[in-house]
């Protein structure tokens, strides 16, 4: 789940669905960010990305807010931009076999204006100044037990076990990977990370965007707690909405989604653990509509335990102790469950999935290898 399959449009075109980001200070070359955009759900071996796509990362430095929530992070106005295109695919020949195959090249345009190419599906990916690329397929990294979540809401009722399964476990996505130096970062500390995709071409218009997990599946998509706007499909809306300047033309349906959907899960365990405001304004919704990881670019990597850290030691009204963002292998569906149901004040809601079958590597490009394998995709009636 995470993000795949996330709307209308990302059912009906997959190619542009993002189902993960992740940013994390690098395991293996200190001082550098490393920022992962993960597409297509369900990818074949064979698949390669789209030439009529933009594959876009946007970054803003973060300071403190006004506000009393002590989370709200205020995006700065300059914006550190990474483009990817790609070409389409060429007619190759396999040369020890002579099998046809394809072979794709991309371009990822630096903050500098350098233009860094690369070969899809080539471990050692393109550099350039201060930055690395790479792309291609890759096992998907994101670990939950999807269907005892969807069950959960179903039932209005925890329905995870001890012993959790991946759905789909071993599935693909296609991945880009991209390493900058955070000298391109000058005097930035806490950093919010927002991954796009886009038309390509003159005109750009934004298909998806994802900052943190499961905002759109789990906190976004139920329905049938909104007492304004039941019947509305809200996902495609969002996607259109800047992360980093949410506009007012949708933000009180957002809101009334959000704060009715994140009073639900706060219940599940048979009590109130955040406390709503008059209105029923929940204490979570700025947070959620804040869509961005926040990633603090001076601290060391962690492998668990970084997601949400910054924004609950904020909260709290503590300095972070760790790098924050999200890593690969840190089980973030447990701390974003344990956040929703009890506000952190009681045992781990855990969704009984620890780790992946094959979890992320410390060495570029990170993800694991794809599975030469991977199980057919569920049918969509």
């Amino acid at each position: 789940m995470s993000d795949h399959i996330s709307g209308p449009r990302a059912l009906s075109d997959p190619i542009a669905d993002i189902t993960d980001v992740y940013a994390f200070p690098s395991p293996e070359v200190p001082g550098r960010l490393v920022l992962v955009l993960n597409t297509l759900p369900m990818a074949k071996p064979s698949d390669l990305f789209s030439a009529g796509l933009l594959y876009r990362f946007r970054l803003r430095a973060l300071r403190p807010g006004s506000e009393t929530s002590g989370w709200d992070f205020v995006p700065e106005d300059d914006e550190l931009v990474l483009d990817c295109v790609f070409d389409s695919p060429e007619h190759v020949s396999d040369p020890n076999t002579g099998e046809p195959g394809h072979e794709q090249h991309g371009t990822c345009v630096a903050p500098s204006g350098e233009q860094v190419s690369f070969r899809v599906n080539a471990e050692e990916g393109g550099t350039g100044q201060g930055v690395r690329i790479f792309a291609g397929v890759r096992w998907d990294p994101f670990i939950m037990d999807a269907r005892a979540a969807l069950a959960t809401i179903a039932t209005r009722k925890l329905a995870f076990t001890d012993h959790g399964t991946i759905f789909l476990d071993g599935k693909n996505v296609l991945s880009i990977v991209i390493e900058i130096d955070t000298e391109m970062l000058p005097g930035w500390t806490l950093v919010g990370v927002v991954a796009e995709t886009l038309t390509r071409g003159e005109f750009n218009v934004r298909i998806e965007r994802v900052g943190r997990p499961e905002v759109k599946n789990m906190m976004l998509a139920p329905r049938d707690f909104d007492p304004v706007n039941r019947d509305l499909e809200i996902r495609d809306l969002y996607n259109m909405d800047d992360a980093f300047h949410l506009g007012d033309s949708y933000s009180g349906a957002y809101r009334a989604r959000l704060d009715a959907n994140l009073a639900f899960w706060d219940g599940l365990d048979g009590k109130a653990d955040w406390h709503q405001g008059e209105n029923g304004s929940h204490p979570l919704t700025d947070l959620v509509l804040a869509d961005y990881l926040v990633v603090d670019v001076t601290k060391p990597y962690v492998e668990q335990g970084s997601f949400l850290e910054i924004e609950l030691a904020a909260r709290h009204g503590e300095p972070n102790a760790t790098c924050g963002g999200r890593t690969l292998n840190d089980d973030v569906m447990d701390t974003l469950f344990t956040q929703l149901v009890n506000a952190g004040h009681g045992p781990t809601i855990s969704d009984g999935v620890d780790a992946a079958t094959r979890p992320g590597t410390t060495s570029f490009p990170y993800l694991a290898l794809p599975n030469p394998n991977p199980p057919e995709p569920p049918e969509h009636h």
